[in-house]
């Protein structure tokens, strides 16, 4: 394995998944990132192994070139540095070549959200008119209620659910489990566990929360559509998505006096720097509260 790009690769790919406990997604996004670095590498005529500072640059200098935007060459720059930061564990190489280069500069976007009356229109109990809407309507509340990923919400199962606290464990990102509150929607998921659920099952079985036409476990797609078509269905002009319900959940709870860490531990953020892009969301509910509540900005109004 002396010198064997693709062997090397496989072994801290394998690292990344026993080791670090790395997802089978998170794993094919650093195999496809060294997949890339190789072409870099073979129309370089360079050797991975004796990589200097100045050719790590040249590689970010490569990532652009190729019109790749900032955010998916700074995923693809990391997946590099943590090869090489692996390499150096194994003791490979001496130095890490990409330690100092720094990921080119990502613009974030404003989380889109939505307004009361939005919710209202898209979370309407009043057109249901099979077990189908019904469940979709479901959905839509649960995702609201908890901020749930849509990747997390297709993995809960019915026996996650503690119908005494009105609350579950989930397996957020990076192998994080947080502590999840239903009781916004407790009584609904109740009627849908008792009454709706079964129905969908069709005599079959499965330890999922929510299954699709089959009594199967309902895919990420599928909710993906579901929500899509709730918008549409109420002539919500906007692009609505799961995570525009879990960006409206933080939105609304910030608004109504939650402090950020608190927002940021219930969405599952590893960091405040994440959970801190909502702050520019409520900045004008912010500038009202200021405006209401301090002595001299009543005066001046």
């Amino acid at each position: 394995m002396k010198n064997n790009y693709d062997s090397y690769v496989a072994t801290f790919l394998e690292y990344l998944f026993a080791e670090l406990n790395y997802s089978k997604k998170t794993i094919a996004t650093y195999k496809d990132s060294l997949r890339v670095y190789k072409i870099f590498l073979d129309k370089n005529k360079l050797s991975f192994l004796n990589i200097t500072t100045k050719e790590a640059n040249m590689y970010k200098a490569f990532l652009i070139e190729s019109n790749y935007q900032n955010k998916t060459s700074s995923l693809k720059l990391s997946a590099v540095r943590s090869f090489y930061s692996y390499l150096r564990e194994i003791k490979t190489i001496n130095n890490n070549p990409f330690l100092n280069i720094h990921n080119p500069k990502i613009e974030k976007k404003l989380p889109n959200f939505l307004k009361d009356q939005e919710i209202k229109m898209i979370l309407n109990p009043e057109k249901l008119e099979s077990v189908y809407d019904f469940r979709n309507y479901v959905i839509g509340e649960f995702l609201y209620a908890t901020g749930l990923r849509v990747s997390e919400l297709v993995s809960v199962k019915v026996n996650d659910l503690s119908e005494d606290t009105k609350t579950f464990i989930v397996m957020g990102k990076g192998s994080k489990e947080r502590v999840v509150f239903y009781k916004a929607c407790a009584p609904l998921i109740k009627e849908y566990i008792n009454n709706i659920r079964p129905l969908l099952l069709k005599n079959g079985n499965s330890e999922y929360l929510f299954v699709n036409k089959n009594g199967q476990k309902i895919s990420v797609r599928s909710v993906e559509n579901i929500i899509k078509n709730l918008a549409l269905k109420n002539n919500i002009k906007n692009k609505v998505t799961p995570h525009t319900l879990r960006h409206t959940y933080a939105t609304d709870l910030l608004n109504n006096g939650a402090d950020i860490r608190a927002v940021g531990e219930l969405l599952g953020h590893e960091s405040l720097s994440t959970t801190q892009i909502y702050t520019h969301v409520t900045m004008d509910y912010l500038k009202k509260v200021y405006d209401q509540t301090h002595p001299r900005a009543k005066k001046t109004k």
